[in-house]
């Protein structure tokens, strides 16, 4: 396995713990979602890891290595990307500008030009407007933008905090669709804080239905897709299929 928590604890006020002891995997090349109610700390477990946060108890380890508590340059540099919550990026830069603050400490102007051009390839929707600004863009190509630059880090494995959050329907399904593709072309290990739960599902791997600050279930997405349990709990009470890729009734945002 790449990403292993072991009995987490952390929390944000002293003798506050949204996290009671959780404990899951990734494995390489995995898609994995956090689905559940808000305020079981599916947002604190990406903070967690990516050094936002400190763990007051547990273990996390990644490629091996302990990473808890390491600064959050220092846990990007050993291969985990953040892509937070809303958006982050910089709307009155270009979006080649945005992309190259994902590179910002390789000095070699050809490295950077190598990953660009990977990037653009992969987005069709930046390499056709690399000088608009970037708050001109749509919510949608907004995160799109996040994840590309996110991509000019050349990470091990990327933590995406509800990268559909505010977006209308048929946007968000561009957004899955380009997460779906990042595992299927890039190898790319995931792991996904995601509200609409069903949608989330439907590309993922793997779940985990985390409840007062532990998990609750785990097992194959396609499984938890259908279980009855996760439905009545976390997918609006039903398992039929949306067809718009919304989920009325999904998982809270945190």
């Amino acid at each position: 396995m790449l990403l292993m928590l072991t009995q987490v604890v952390a929390g944000y006020l002293s003798g506050v713990h949204v996290l009671q002891g959780v404990t899951l995997h990734v494995d390489p090349g995995e898609v994995v979602c956090l689905i559940g109610p808000n305020g079981a700390g599916k947002s604190t477990v990406l903070r967690a890891i990516s050094g936002l946060l400190r763990p007051t108890q547990g273990e996390i380890t990644f490629a091996g290595k302990d990473i808890a508590g390491l600064r959050p340059d220092l846990v990007l540099r050993r291969g985990i990307a953040h892509v937070p919550q809303g958006h982050s990026a910089f709307p009155d830069m270009t979006l080649h500008e945005n992309l190259l603050m994902g590179a910002y400490t390789v000095r070699d102007r050809r490295e950077r030009r190598a990953r660009l051009d990977r990037v653009y390839a992969m987005f069709r929707v930046l390499a056709e407007r690399p000088h608009e600004r970037a708050g001109n863009l749509s919510g949608g190509q907004q995160k799109v933008l996040e994840i590309g630059r996110a991509l000019m880090m050349v990470p091990r494995m990327m933590l995406l905090d509800e990268p559909s959050l505010g977006l209308a329907p048929k946007t968000a399904q561009m957004v899955f669709e380009t997460i779906r593709r990042l595992r299927d072309e890039t190898g790319m290990t995931i792991l996904m804080v995601e509200q609409n739960a069903r949608s989330a599902l439907a590309i993922a791997d793997r779940g985990y239905v985390l409840e007062l600050g532990r998990e609750r279930l785990e097992g194959p997405a396609e499984r938890l897709l259908h279980d009855p349990e996760v439905a009545h709990l976390y997918l609006g009470g039903t398992l039929r299929s949306e067809g718009n890729g919304a989920a009325p009734g999904a998982g809270a945002p945190r």
